[in-house]
């Protein structure tokens, strides 16, 4: 570069890059306080020839990535020392020097310094804060410097504005940081003792108090015990007085301060005044009405001395000598079942108490007692209310309303049965049973019903089939509405129909005629499969211990019909055979958990679906929806994709489309996933660019396409049939399952071709 001429275009510019050009100054306003920030710098905070910068912090943060600044990296952080200073008291007899122990905190994140001296009692002296938090300069001549992390030691001095102060000791995260910083601390070293302070101490030790009080600390039990409250019942026999009864009471003891309150229980019309209490909350005294304390002694109220001259001299005389009464109160412990108390001159007998009180004293004192007193006679038995029957005017509990109560109240209705069991979308909650008549009428028999059920109110409706040439006009055979059960007492109120009444093979009796269930819909069988709770012969586990509790030659013979009904070996038995063989066992089977058994054990038939028509499908609904955000999909799920592998889970890539709101149903988007995943590993690439309908149309697609596609399957209305193999009655079923599940054991380690023959 010397070599070039000096010429325009061949020099170098120094200013090129550089972004900073502002003139430096001395000074700064910080908190409104005008201050020297240090030497001034060059143009653009550079420094000029022969200038050395200091730092502005004496420690700054270090690790991996972008270095935060100071006051975020040590925002909160303080270093903590102890330290003392010598403070001569030169017009004071008792001492000459006084020692004043403090605390001296650094913080971390701006080199400013803290000084604070704890307080101590009757000090006589302002303590506190000495030095209010600042940086503090180093002593003359280095007093443009300030102190930062470096000057501060164990077992060293530092001046602070003329006041020097020793370092005596640091806390954990002090010796920690330090440590760390590479500074080897020295050892720590105890403080002088103050003579004076030493002299009170002693003083003070030595003093004995005149009146010595007793303090008790009752923060625990009233942190322990607060709002627990024990409950008894008792009674106050007064019947010896005039107009006198027995009066019923209800004693509370508080737990918290061993308080008690009592409170009478007044009958209505009983011609007594309403008071508030028994006995006000106080401690209650273990204290016969003759007995008086002496004079001083400490009582929770003020007590006079009633009685006279002579009386009191040798009370109190006697109770000199033998010393100050203590007075004693009821406790806890005190308060059982049968123990009578003395509320100031009455004896209240206690006789119960709650369920929270049996289970304290089970607990603190091992009581299992709480055998109740008997002070009544029993009470006389009520008079049962005559019902009068049903007089056929309106609802029957509409009617029953106006019998109860002198102004009729119109009937509640289960709202809340109402409102869970009511139409919800494709929920239509309305069980639908196929039946047929009960009858020796040849025209009546191939009638055949639908009847409907209403979860919401317990409603029935019945619909006749219309068939032709039947002779039979077909339509609603009965309304909408609650059907009693025939065959009950007039005098009783009549009981309904309910959802457990209906199962396939029930015989019901609707207006005096009787109607068998023959069949379900899949929808009803699903919801009583479903709330098998509800539907005690819709539970499968029900239905296994009935077959299990059979004898073992019976499970014998079930296995060798199971063997032959299969002799190809296939591993499934038509359903029609089965149930002859379910039926014919005596264990209290009927045709629904029959049925019920038989779909559990089916084969469920799974119709594969083209991977295109879900694709198109997909298309469809994000061309309808307008989501064209198919690049910063791309884009997530690469991001994802921290191996570059092109591969994500099926897990991550679902969260990431939810994230993204994709407009797809959860029945579609489920099965297009797995589509393209390979075990639990999915192409996210080939998913994104089948689902794109911007770069990659696919062809349009028919509506019944994309019912078949996206929407679950639903009730239609439809009475399915057993020889319909799409319907609820299953077609085969799995004899291996069977053997597996219901009858496990050592009757299916026998070989088959043995069992057969």
């Amino acid at each position: 570069m010397s070599s070039l001429p000096l010429l325009p275009g061949y020099s170098p510019n120094k200013h090129l890059g550089k972004e900073a050009f502002h003139k430096s100054h001395h000074f700064d306003t910080s908190n409104g306080v005008t201050l020297l920030v240090g030497e001034k710098p060059g143009i653009g905070g550079e420094t000029l020839p022969g200038q050395n910068m200091r730092p502005k912090y004496s420690v700054y943060p270090k690790g991996e990535g972008r270095e935060q600044p100071a006051w975020v990296a040590f925002d909160k952080q303080a270093l903590c020392f102890d330290a003392y200073f010598e403070e001569l008291v030169p017009q004071a007899r008792e001492e000459t020097y006084r020692i004043r122990k403090c605390k001296i905190f650094f913080h971390l994140e701006d080199d400013t310094i803290r000084v604070v001296e704890p307080q101590s009692k009757n000090s006589g002296m302002p303590q506190g804060t000495l030095i209010r938090r600042h940086r503090i300069p180093l002593p003359p001549p280095n007093d443009d410097q300030f102190y930062n992390v470096f000057h501060f030691n164990v077992n060293q001095e530092v001046a602070l504005y003329s006041r020097r102060f020793t370092i005596t000791n640091c806390d954990n995260f002090t010796r920690n940081f330090i440590t760390n910083l590479g500074v080897r601390l020295n050892e720590p070293t105890p403080s002088p003792v103050d003579p004076y302070s030493q002299l009170r101490d002693d003083m003070e030790k030595s003093m004995n108090p005149l009146r010595p009080y007793e303090r008790i600390d009752t923060r625990r039990q009233f942190l322990d015990n607060d709002s627990k409250v024990l409950r008894f019942y008792g009674y106050w026999d007064d019947s010896s007085s005039l107009f006198g009864d027995v009066r019923d009471l209800v004693l509370h003891y508080f737990l918290v301060d061993d308080t008690i309150e009592i409170r009478e229980v007044i009958a209505p019309n009983c011609g007594r005044d309403h008071v508030s209490k028994f006995l006000r909350r106080s401690k209650l005294p273990k204290l016969a009405p003759s007995g008086l304390l002496p004079p001083g002694a400490v009582t929770p109220r003020a007590v006079l001395n009633v009685f006279d001259s002579n009386q009191g001299k040798r009370f109190i005389l006697d109770s000199l000598k033998t010393g100050a009464v203590k007075q004693e109160f009821y406790k806890d412990s005190d308060l059982t079942i049968g123990t009578e108390l003395n509320v100031w001159g009455r004896r209240v007998t206690i006789t119960d108490c709650d369920e929270f009180t049996k289970n304290y004293y089970r607990s603190k004192y091992g009581i299992e007692d709480f055998t109740p007193v008997q002070y009544k006679a029993p009470a006389a038995p009520k008079p049962s209310r005559y019902v009068p029957p049903y007089n056929g005017f309106g609802s029957e509990e509409d009617s029953l309303s106006s019998c109860q109560g002198l102004v009729p109240k119109p009937p509640q209705k289960d709202f809340h049965k109402f409102m869970t069991k009511d139409r919800d979308g494709l929920e239509s909650h309305v069980l639908n049973f196929e039946a047929k008549m009960v009858t020796e009428n040849p025209v009546d028999k191939d009638r055949v019903f639908i009847i409907s059920f209403y979860l919401r109110d317990d409603t029935i409706s019945v619909f006749e089939k219309i068939q032709k040439n039947s002779g039979v006009l077909g339509g609603a055979f009965l309304q909408r509405g609650r059907v009693k059960k025939s065959g009950q007492d007039q005098s009783q109120r009549s009981q309904y129909f309910t959802a457990q009444d209906f199962y396939v093979g029930a015989v019901l009796c609707l207006n005096k005629r009787n109607f068998q269930l023959i069949e379900a819909d899949e929808y009803t069988l699903n919801y009583m499969e479903q709330h098998a709770d509800e539907f005690a012969r819709a539970d499968v586990g029900c239905i296994l211990s009935k077959l299990r509790s059979i004898s073992d030659d019976k499970q014998r013979e079930i296995q060798t019909f199971l063997t032959l009904s299969d002799p190809s070996g296939s591993g499934f038995i038509h359903y029609e055979p089965f149930r002859g063989l379910l039926m014919g066992l005596e264990c209290g089977l009927s045709e629904h958990e029959v049925l019920v058994l038989s779909r559990c054990f089916s084969e469920p038939e799974r119709s594969e679906l083209d991977v295109g028509l879900m694709l198109a499908v997909a298309q469809h609904f994000l061309r309808k929806e307008h989501f064209e955000n198919f690049s910063e999909l791309t884009k997530a799920l690469t991001h994802r994709d921290r191996h570059k592998t092109g591969y994500l889970s099926l897990k991550e890539t679902r969260t990431i489309c939810k994230s993204f709101s994709l407009p797809l149903p959860e029945t579609l988007l489920t099965p297009l996933l797995q589509k393209f995943a390979q075990g639990d590993d999915l192409d996210y690439h080939a998913f994104v660019t089948g689902i794109n309908w911007v770069e990659h149309p696919a062809a349009p697609v028919m509506p019944e396409d994309i019912l078949k596609v996206s929407k679950r399957p639903f009730y239609s209305g439809k009475i399915l049939k057993t020889s319909d193999s799409r319907g609820a009655v299953p077609r085969n079923i799995s004899s291996a399952r069977v053997l597996r599940d219901v009858f496990p054991g050592p009757l299916n380690s026998t070989d088959p071709t043995t069992a057969a023959s």
